[in-house]
């Protein structure tokens, strides 16, 4: 049985990071951009790993340039606009494909362990991903992979997939679901 811990992946500055590593921890897994809307996500995912970074939560970020172009830098321009934009200092993973047929293999096993369920349309940002979406790239709405920058994935301590949250989700709407796993 495939496990999240079965994965390695590369930093943000080149070097090879089994998930192993994080055995024992709650992980947040998210795709991210430095030019997208959800951006500012950013602040909230440093708060969250502020307060319960000391509890056993790890926030591992992956940034993507598969959505609209909206993380064009090298590495260091994105490791770099983190640091200093947001005050980021968890993880940090090389940029890669989230989705289709290049994606990151470590996405490729969240996607499949936690499929999309389509996004909260009652929230106007939900319902204006989704209009988009359905409008621009309806293919990309029939199948289970990432739709945007900002799909956060919550791991337990034992390596299982528990949820998945669509980039509309703000990271403290997050806070029961990740305390429940603390």
């Amino acid at each position: 049985m495939t496990a999240i811990y079965d994965f390695q992946a590369e930093t943000i500055t080149g070097k090879n990071q089994p998930l192993s590593d994080y055995k024992g921890k709650v992980l947040l897994i998210v795709n991210t951009a430095s030019k997208c809307g959800f951006t500012p996500q950013y602040s909230d995912l440093q708060k969250l790993y502020e307060q319960y970074k000391g509890q056993g939560l790890e926030i591992l970020a992956f940034p993507s340039n598969q959505f609209g172009e909206q993380e064009p830098g090298a590495n260091s321009d994105v490791q770099e606009f983190c640091e200093i934009n947001y005050g980021v200092n968890f993880p940090l993973f090389a940029k890669s494909d989230v989705r289709d047929e290049t994606a990151n293999p470590v996405f490729r096993y969240l996607t499949g362990a936690a499929p999309f369920e389509g996004f909260d349309t009652t929230q106007p940002s939900g319902k204006m991903l989704n209009t988009f979406l359905s409008e621009k790239m309806p293919h990309w709405m029939l199948d289970d992979s990432i739709k945007w920058n900002f799909t956060k994935f919550l791991v337990d301590r034992e390596g299982r997939v528990i949820k998945r949250f669509e980039s509309t989700v703000e990271p403290m709407d997050m806070i029961p679901d990740i305390e429940a796993l603390l």
